[in-house]
């Protein structure tokens, strides 16, 4: 069908122009990248009153392993600005963790941190990678975020700052360095 005076090429121009607006308007607004440092205490308690993380899944054979091969947690662990647990909450660590080596404490952590405070508060990163326990640093990755830190990206560097033997419980110090929008 041709419509008269309406020329092949005004009608490619006005597609074009059509489809300009369309992808302009589909795109977000980000601004400029920015980075920022985090610093928080994370309270992994297993064992005792109040506890944040919970098994939910073992295989026949973790109990063999000194590593807990095969054990599967569920948290809801608390984050804060020092490492007691009277410290001001910032947030929450929700997610699981897996015992993912059958040779030495290894996990698989499957992380959202999510703040409940401050110029942070609404907003959550996601952090999914290996922790080795054992070592004195660990370094995992940020592979998201959403609300301040949309599209994030970066490290957190994880180090053991206390742990009791006989209930299990943790307290871990992260220093986090994400990239975002």
């Amino acid at each position: 069908m041709v419509i008269k005076g309406f020329s092949p090429a005004a009608a490619v121009l006005l597609l074009v122009v059509c489809l300009q607006l369309a992808t302009a308007e589909a795109k977000p607004k980000l601004g400029h990248q920015k980075i920022s440092h985090l610093h928080f205490y994370f309270h992994d308690l297993v064992g005792g009153k109040n506890v944040t993380a919970v098994e939910v899944a073992s295989a026949p054979t973790t109990d063999s392993y000194f590593s807990q091969f095969g054990l599967v947690r569920v948290m809801d662990d608390w984050l804060t600005e020092g490492p007691k647990a009277t410290s001001k909450m910032v947030g929450r660590a929700q997610g699981i963790y897996v015992s993912s080596c059958q040779h030495t404490v290894q996990l698989l952590m499957a992380t959202t941190f999510v703040f409940e405070s401050g110029k942070y508060n609404g907003s959550t990163l996601a952090m999914v990678g290996k922790n080795a326990v054992l070592e004195q640093v660990r370094e995992m990755p940020i592979v998201g975020g959403s609300g301040f830190f949309r599209l994030g990206r970066g490290y957190a560097l994880a180090r053991t700052h206390s742990f009791d033997l006989n209930t299990g419980n943790a307290v871990v110090e992260y220093n986090v360095t994400v990239l975002h929008y």
